[in-house]
Protein backbone atom coordinates (compact mmCIF):
# COMPACT_ATOMS: atom_id res chain seq x y z
CA UNK A 1 0.00 0.00 0.00
CA UNK A 2 1.15 3.50 -0.75
CA UNK A 3 1.30 5.85 2.19
CA UNK A 4 -0.41 9.20 2.03
CA UNK A 5 -0.23 12.22 4.29
CA UNK A 6 -2.97 14.44 2.90
CA UNK A 7 -5.73 11.95 2.20
CA UNK A 8 -6.85 8.37 2.57
CA UNK A 9 -5.17 5.72 0.41
CA UNK A 10 -7.72 3.93 -1.81
CA UNK A 11 -6.34 0.58 -0.63
CA UNK A 12 -6.97 1.57 2.97
CA UNK A 13 -10.50 2.48 1.98
CA UNK A 14 -10.94 -1.04 0.61
CA UNK A 15 -9.65 -2.45 3.90
CA UNK A 16 -12.07 -0.36 5.96
CA UNK A 17 -15.04 -1.45 3.84
CA UNK A 18 -13.99 -5.12 3.85
CA UNK A 19 -13.71 -5.18 7.64
CA UNK A 20 -17.04 -3.38 7.88
CA UNK A 21 -18.72 -5.98 5.66
CA UNK A 22 -17.12 -9.10 7.14
CA UNK A 23 -16.37 -8.11 10.77
CA UNK A 24 -13.34 -10.41 10.69
CA UNK A 25 -9.73 -9.48 9.89
CA UNK A 26 -8.74 -12.87 8.51
CA UNK A 27 -11.73 -13.12 6.18
CA UNK A 28 -11.31 -9.49 5.11
CA UNK A 29 -7.67 -10.23 4.33
CA UNK A 30 -8.68 -13.29 2.29
CA UNK A 31 -11.11 -11.19 0.27
CA UNK A 32 -8.44 -8.60 -0.47
CA UNK A 33 -5.58 -11.06 -0.96
CA UNK A 34 -3.73 -9.73 2.09
CA UNK A 35 -1.87 -11.68 4.77
CA UNK A 36 -2.84 -11.40 8.43
CA UNK A 37 0.11 -9.06 9.18
CA UNK A 38 -0.77 -6.90 6.17
CA UNK A 39 -4.43 -6.50 7.12
CA UNK A 40 -3.46 -5.74 10.74
CA UNK A 41 -0.95 -3.13 9.53
CA UNK A 42 -3.60 -1.55 7.34
CA UNK A 43 -6.01 -1.35 10.27
CA UNK A 44 -3.30 0.33 12.38
CA UNK A 45 -2.83 2.93 9.65
CA UNK A 46 -6.56 3.55 9.54
CA UNK A 47 -6.65 3.94 13.32
CA UNK A 48 -3.75 6.40 13.18
CA UNK A 49 -5.38 8.34 10.36
CA UNK A 50 -8.72 8.72 12.15
CA UNK A 51 -7.34 8.69 15.71
CA UNK A 52 -9.86 6.05 16.71
CA UNK A 53 -9.83 2.25 17.17
CA UNK A 54 -12.58 2.00 14.47
CA UNK A 55 -13.14 -1.75 15.08
CA UNK A 56 -12.87 -3.52 18.43
CA UNK A 57 -12.80 -7.24 19.04
CA UNK A 58 -15.83 -8.85 20.66
CA UNK A 59 -15.69 -12.65 20.80
CA UNK A 60 -14.80 -13.63 17.22
CA UNK A 61 -16.03 -10.43 15.58
CA UNK A 62 -14.66 -6.96 14.95
CA UNK A 63 -17.41 -4.50 15.86
CA UNK A 64 -17.37 -0.88 14.61
CA UNK A 65 -16.97 1.99 17.02
CA UNK A 66 -19.25 5.03 16.90
CA UNK A 67 -16.62 6.80 14.80
CA UNK A 68 -16.55 3.92 12.28
CA UNK A 69 -20.35 3.97 12.06
CA UNK A 70 -20.27 7.69 11.27
CA UNK A 71 -17.49 7.20 8.73
CA UNK A 72 -18.99 4.26 6.87
CA UNK A 73 -21.56 6.03 4.71
CA UNK A 74 -19.29 8.87 3.48
CA UNK A 75 -16.38 6.47 2.88
CA UNK A 76 -18.64 4.06 1.02
CA UNK A 77 -19.93 6.91 -1.14
CA UNK A 78 -16.38 8.15 -1.74
CA UNK A 79 -15.31 4.70 -2.89
CA UNK A 80 -18.17 4.66 -5.40
CA UNK A 81 -17.32 8.12 -6.73
CA UNK A 82 -13.64 7.24 -7.17
CA UNK A 83 -14.46 4.01 -9.00
CA UNK A 84 -16.93 5.70 -11.35
CA UNK A 85 -14.34 8.37 -12.18
CA UNK A 86 -11.77 5.68 -12.97
CA UNK A 87 -14.21 3.64 -15.07
CA UNK A 88 -15.25 6.61 -17.19
CA UNK A 89 -11.63 7.36 -18.16
CA UNK A 90 -10.58 3.81 -19.08
CA UNK A 91 -10.93 2.82 -22.74
CA UNK A 92 -11.90 -0.79 -23.43
CA UNK A 93 -11.34 -2.80 -26.61
CA UNK A 94 -11.91 -6.54 -26.13
CA UNK A 95 -9.62 -7.40 -29.03
CA UNK A 96 -6.54 -5.91 -27.34
CA UNK A 97 -7.35 -5.48 -23.64
CA UNK A 98 -5.25 -7.42 -21.13
CA UNK A 99 -7.77 -6.97 -18.35
CA UNK A 100 -8.25 -9.56 -15.62
CA UNK A 101 -11.89 -10.18 -14.64
CA UNK A 102 -12.78 -11.85 -11.36
CA UNK A 103 -15.88 -13.99 -11.79
CA UNK A 104 -17.66 -15.85 -8.98
CA UNK A 105 -19.14 -19.20 -10.03
CA UNK A 106 -20.28 -22.36 -8.33
CA UNK A 107 -18.49 -25.55 -9.32
CA UNK A 108 -21.63 -26.54 -11.26
CA UNK A 109 -21.47 -23.33 -13.29
CA UNK A 110 -17.77 -23.87 -13.94
CA UNK A 111 -18.46 -27.24 -15.55
CA UNK A 112 -21.35 -26.04 -17.71
CA UNK A 113 -20.48 -22.44 -18.63
CA UNK A 114 -16.73 -21.99 -18.33
CA UNK A 115 -15.52 -24.21 -21.22
CA UNK A 116 -17.87 -22.48 -23.69
CA UNK A 117 -17.07 -19.03 -22.38
CA UNK A 118 -13.31 -19.52 -22.57
CA UNK A 119 -13.55 -20.95 -26.10
CA UNK A 120 -15.25 -17.74 -27.21
CA UNK A 121 -12.99 -15.37 -25.27
CA UNK A 122 -9.90 -16.94 -26.84
CA UNK A 123 -11.33 -15.93 -30.22
CA UNK A 124 -12.69 -12.47 -29.52
CA UNK A 125 -10.56 -11.27 -26.58
CA UNK A 126 -7.36 -13.34 -26.62
CA UNK A 127 -5.52 -11.35 -23.92
CA UNK A 128 -8.41 -11.29 -21.40
CA UNK A 129 -7.89 -13.43 -18.32
CA UNK A 130 -10.52 -14.76 -15.93
CA UNK A 131 -9.85 -15.38 -12.25
CA UNK A 132 -12.68 -17.67 -11.19
CA UNK A 133 -13.49 -17.68 -7.48
CA UNK A 134 -16.05 -19.72 -5.52
CA UNK A 135 -19.58 -18.36 -5.34
CA UNK A 136 -19.67 -17.76 -1.58
CA UNK A 137 -23.20 -16.76 -0.66
CA UNK A 138 -22.30 -14.97 2.55
CA UNK A 139 -19.65 -12.70 1.01
CA UNK A 140 -20.36 -12.38 -2.73
CA UNK A 141 -22.48 -9.21 -2.47
CA UNK A 142 -19.90 -7.43 -0.35
CA UNK A 143 -17.14 -8.57 -2.71
CA UNK A 144 -19.02 -7.19 -5.71
CA UNK A 145 -19.81 -3.93 -3.94
CA UNK A 146 -16.13 -3.54 -3.03
CA UNK A 147 -14.95 -4.34 -6.57
CA UNK A 148 -13.14 -7.57 -5.67
CA UNK A 149 -15.58 -9.57 -7.83
CA UNK A 150 -16.69 -8.15 -11.18
CA UNK A 151 -19.50 -10.57 -11.98
CA UNK A 152 -21.24 -13.51 -10.35
CA UNK A 153 -22.92 -16.27 -12.32
CA UNK A 154 -25.39 -18.64 -10.74
CA UNK A 155 -28.43 -18.94 -8.50
CA UNK A 156 -28.34 -16.24 -5.83
CA UNK A 157 -31.45 -15.32 -3.86
CA UNK A 158 -32.46 -12.04 -2.24
CA UNK A 159 -30.43 -9.62 -4.38
CA UNK A 160 -33.33 -7.24 -5.02
CA UNK A 161 -32.10 -3.65 -4.88
CA UNK A 162 -28.49 -4.71 -4.35
CA UNK A 163 -27.36 -6.07 -7.73
CA UNK A 164 -28.36 -5.93 -11.38
CA UNK A 165 -29.36 -9.50 -12.28
CA UNK A 166 -29.89 -10.62 -15.89
CA UNK A 167 -31.70 -13.97 -16.38
CA UNK A 168 -30.01 -16.77 -18.27
CA UNK A 169 -32.05 -19.93 -17.66
CA UNK A 170 -34.56 -21.40 -15.25
CA UNK A 171 -33.08 -24.74 -14.25
CA UNK A 172 -34.38 -27.45 -11.96
CA UNK A 173 -32.84 -30.24 -9.93
CA UNK A 174 -33.29 -33.86 -10.96
CA UNK A 175 -32.12 -37.26 -9.76
CA UNK A 176 -29.46 -38.79 -12.02
CA UNK A 177 -28.79 -42.55 -12.14
CA UNK A 178 -26.97 -44.78 -14.62
CA UNK A 179 -28.96 -45.97 -17.62
CA UNK A 180 -29.05 -49.59 -16.41
CA UNK A 181 -30.05 -48.75 -12.84
CA UNK A 182 -32.40 -51.29 -11.17
CA UNK A 183 -35.02 -48.58 -10.74
CA UNK A 184 -35.75 -49.11 -14.43
CA UNK A 185 -38.22 -46.83 -16.16
CA UNK A 186 -40.43 -46.36 -13.14
CA UNK A 187 -41.43 -42.85 -12.05
CA UNK A 188 -39.49 -41.78 -8.98
CA UNK A 189 -41.77 -41.77 -5.92
CA UNK A 190 -41.00 -40.35 -2.49
CA UNK A 191 -40.47 -43.89 -1.21
CA UNK A 192 -38.17 -44.62 -4.12
CA UNK A 193 -36.26 -41.39 -3.52
CA UNK A 194 -35.59 -42.35 0.11
CA UNK A 195 -34.63 -45.92 -0.80
CA UNK A 196 -31.79 -44.88 -3.12
CA UNK A 197 -28.20 -44.44 -2.00
CA UNK A 198 -26.60 -41.15 -2.96
CA UNK A 199 -23.40 -39.43 -3.84
CA UNK A 200 -23.42 -36.26 -1.74
CA UNK A 201 -21.46 -33.51 -3.44
CA UNK A 202 -20.38 -30.68 -1.15
CA UNK A 203 -21.05 -28.21 -3.93
CA UNK A 204 -20.96 -24.47 -3.32
CA UNK A 205 -23.92 -24.14 -5.68
CA UNK A 206 -26.78 -22.34 -3.88
CA UNK A 207 -29.31 -24.53 -5.71
CA UNK A 208 -27.89 -27.55 -3.93
CA UNK A 209 -28.00 -25.72 -0.62
CA UNK A 210 -31.67 -24.96 -1.31
CA UNK A 211 -32.69 -28.59 -1.71
CA UNK A 212 -30.56 -29.71 1.23
CA UNK A 213 -32.37 -27.17 3.40
CA UNK A 214 -35.73 -28.23 1.98
CA UNK A 215 -35.06 -31.91 2.70
CA UNK A 216 -33.95 -31.06 6.23
CA UNK A 217 -37.01 -28.87 6.86
CA UNK A 218 -39.28 -31.70 5.71
CA UNK A 219 -37.36 -34.36 7.67
CA UNK A 220 -36.56 -36.34 4.51
CA UNK A 221 -33.37 -38.29 5.07
CA UNK A 222 -31.23 -39.68 2.27
CA UNK A 223 -28.83 -42.60 2.48
CA UNK A 224 -25.41 -41.13 1.73
CA UNK A 225 -22.85 -43.63 0.40
CA UNK A 226 -20.03 -41.17 -0.31
CA UNK A 227 -19.38 -37.50 0.43
CA UNK A 228 -17.33 -35.42 -2.00
CA UNK A 229 -15.72 -32.02 -1.60
CA UNK A 230 -16.99 -31.02 -5.08
CA UNK A 231 -19.46 -32.39 -7.55
CA UNK A 232 -17.54 -32.73 -10.84
CA UNK A 233 -16.55 -36.38 -10.30
CA UNK A 234 -20.05 -37.44 -9.17
CA UNK A 235 -21.28 -38.50 -12.65
CA UNK A 236 -18.30 -40.86 -13.03
CA UNK A 237 -19.19 -42.54 -9.72
CA UNK A 238 -22.87 -42.81 -10.69
CA UNK A 239 -21.98 -44.21 -14.14
CA UNK A 240 -20.30 -47.26 -12.59
CA UNK A 241 -22.58 -47.93 -9.63
CA UNK A 242 -26.19 -48.03 -8.48
CA UNK A 243 -25.75 -44.74 -6.64
CA UNK A 244 -27.74 -41.61 -7.48
CA UNK A 245 -26.94 -37.91 -7.37
CA UNK A 246 -29.12 -34.80 -7.30
CA UNK A 247 -28.05 -32.74 -10.28
CA UNK A 248 -29.09 -29.61 -12.21
CA UNK A 249 -31.11 -30.75 -15.21
CA UNK A 250 -29.31 -28.50 -17.72
CA UNK A 251 -25.91 -29.91 -16.76
CA UNK A 252 -27.32 -33.42 -16.46
CA UNK A 253 -28.54 -33.33 -20.05
CA UNK A 254 -24.96 -32.82 -21.18
CA UNK A 255 -24.18 -36.23 -19.72
CA UNK A 256 -27.56 -37.72 -20.63
CA UNK A 257 -26.83 -37.14 -24.32
CA UNK A 258 -24.20 -39.88 -24.04
CA UNK A 259 -26.98 -42.34 -23.05
CA UNK A 260 -25.04 -43.38 -19.96
CA UNK A 261 -27.56 -41.84 -17.54
CA UNK A 262 -31.24 -41.38 -16.79
CA UNK A 263 -32.67 -38.17 -15.37
CA UNK A 264 -35.59 -38.70 -12.99
CA UNK A 265 -37.96 -35.95 -11.96
CA UNK A 266 -37.91 -35.41 -8.21
CA UNK A 267 -41.16 -36.30 -6.42
CA UNK A 268 -41.35 -32.87 -4.79
CA UNK A 269 -42.55 -29.44 -5.87
CA UNK A 270 -39.48 -27.24 -5.69
CA UNK A 271 -39.06 -23.69 -6.99
CA UNK A 272 -37.00 -23.29 -10.18
CA UNK A 273 -33.29 -22.63 -9.91
CA UNK A 274 -33.01 -19.22 -11.58
CA UNK A 275 -29.55 -18.89 -13.12
CA UNK A 276 -28.57 -15.25 -13.68
CA UNK A 277 -25.48 -13.16 -14.25
CA UNK A 278 -25.12 -10.53 -11.53
CA UNK A 279 -23.27 -7.21 -11.51
CA UNK A 280 -23.20 -4.39 -8.98
CA UNK A 281 -24.71 -1.01 -9.92
CA UNK A 282 -21.71 0.74 -8.39
CA UNK A 283 -19.78 -0.40 -11.49
CA UNK A 284 -22.58 0.25 -13.96
CA UNK A 285 -20.37 2.53 -16.06
CA UNK A 286 -17.57 -0.04 -16.32
CA UNK A 287 -17.50 -0.81 -20.05
CA UNK A 288 -15.46 -3.98 -19.57
CA UNK A 289 -17.83 -5.52 -17.01
CA UNK A 290 -20.82 -4.61 -19.19
CA UNK A 291 -19.14 -6.23 -22.20
CA UNK A 292 -18.44 -9.48 -20.36
CA UNK A 293 -21.97 -9.59 -18.95
CA UNK A 294 -23.49 -9.00 -22.40
CA UNK A 295 -21.25 -11.69 -23.87
CA UNK A 296 -22.52 -14.18 -21.28
CA UNK A 297 -26.13 -13.20 -21.89
CA UNK A 298 -25.72 -13.52 -25.65
CA UNK A 299 -24.17 -16.97 -25.26
CA UNK A 300 -26.25 -18.52 -22.51
CA UNK A 301 -29.64 -16.81 -22.14
CA UNK A 302 -32.40 -19.25 -23.02
CA UNK A 303 -34.63 -17.53 -25.52
CA UNK A 304 -38.33 -17.94 -24.93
Amino acid sequence: MNSTHSGLDLNLLRVFLAIWDLRNLTIAGDRLGLTQPAISHALRRLRDHFDDPLFVRAANRMLPTDAAIRLHEPLDQAFGIINRAIQERVAFDPAVTQRVFRVAMSDVSEVFYLPRLMAKLVRIAPAVRLDVVPLAMDTVIGSMRAGEVDLALGYIKNLEGECVSTPLINDRLVCMVRSGHPIGRAKLTKAGFVSLQYVHAGSNAPGHAMIEQWLSDNDIKRQIAVRLGHFSVAPEIVRDSDLAVIFPETVGREFYSKRDFRLLQLPFDLPPVEIKVHTHPRFGSDVGINWLRDTMVEMFARRR
